[in-house]
């Protein structure tokens, strides 16, 4: 399986006057990943629960990381 959001440690100066981001990080989107839609691919159960996730198949959805957990995995 792949991970939408990848995670490095960039390089930290020891003379940088600006408390360092230790982790830092960013998505791909999930589309990346699918070439193709392929047939019968899942799609959510309710109308609900499509329009909350904003995309009717949950392969596609791509959640927004929380900030304030720099570095730390998703739940």
């Amino acid at each position: 399986m792949f991970s939408q959001f990848k995670y490095w440690e960039p390089y930290i100066s020891p003379f940088d006057p600006c408390p360092p981001i230790r982790v830092k990080s960013y998505s791909t989107p999930p589309n990346l990943y699918i070439n193709f839609q392929p047939p019968g691919m899942p799609q959510f159960k309710t109308p609900k629960q499509a329009l909350l996730h904003g995309t009717l198949w949950p392969d596609l959805y791509s959640p927004y990381p929380n900030p304030a957990k720099r570095g730390d995995q998703l739940e």
